[in-house]
């Protein structure tokens, strides 16, 4: 265990949302609960944070999108808030997982493109590694391609010139990329497996990523898909790599 904890930064504006992520994430990243500490973004203003009392720091996904045109005061908090923090983890290349926001927030932050044009339907997509990917260490042991869930309205259309990329989709091809050596985000979801995700789609029926009359023939799907698991070695990967 960690000497440090690590930090789940949250933005889910639902409680039971919210409290569901950080048990998910929680759970596949192995550590014991006093090891990862819960901010709720959305909740108040981002207090300062001094970065050397974490391991590192993992961003949670949202309800949020980048590319709304509309954003309430909230958002427009939110996004202000996660700036300032970007500034110092990628000025100093701290170690930062974000997971599916997190690519429209790191993508948005270096000046790359994010837009409506590789959204994803909820469901369960195959994710291929890059050469890169397949040596970095954050990725070892996931394969050459593997499963992972989706679900999302945005995404990155053109990426930073800075990036590495490490995996890529068919229908949304930007899934993984680093920036430095420790700044890392995800499209896919590596904290969800098919019982976390039934749980966040009943949370979610309503919110227009999907008809609500599909909710049934989705569990279906997730309960049916050739995720096995070794999405989560994403979270795993960066505990290990990280803690101190």
């Amino acid at each position: 265990m960690p000497v440090l904890p690590f930090l789940l930064l949250g933005t889910r504006d639902h409680d039971e949302a919210a409290a569901a992520e950080y048990a998910s994430v929680l759970r596949h990243t192995g550590l014991a609960a006093d090891d990862l500490r819960h901010v709720r973004v959305e909740s108040e203003p981002l207090p300062p944070l001094d970065l050397a009392d974490y391991s590192g720091v993992i961003l949670g996904g949202s309800s949020f999108s980048i590319s709304d045109e509309v954003k309430t005061p909230v958002q427009e908090r939110v996004e202000s808030d996660l700036a300032r923090l970007l500034d110092q983890i990628v000025d100093t290349d701290y170690p930062f997982l974000g997971l599916c926001y997190g690519v429209g927030t790191v993508t948005n932050h270096l000046g790359g493109r994010v837009d409506r044009e590789f959204g994803e339907p909820v469901g369960a997509i195959e994710v291929t590694l890059t050469r890169d990917g397949l040596a970095d260490p954050i990725l070892a042991g996931v394969g050459e391609k593997f499963h992972a869930f989706v679900g999302h309205k945005e995404a990155c259309s053109q990426v930073p010139s800075t990036v590495t990329m490490l995996a890529l989709g068919v229908a949304c091809p930007v899934q993984m990329y680093r920036v430095g050596s420790n700044v890392y985000v995800t499209q896919f979801h590596p904290e969800l497996d098919a019982d976390d995700l039934t749980a966040r789609m009943r949370i979610y029926q309503h919110h227009g990523y999907f008809a609500p009359d599909e909710l049934d023939e989705l569990i279906a799907m997730a309960q049916a898909s050739q995720v096995d698991g070794r999405q989560h070695l994403v979270l795993s990967n960066f505990v290990a790599r990280y803690a101190r």
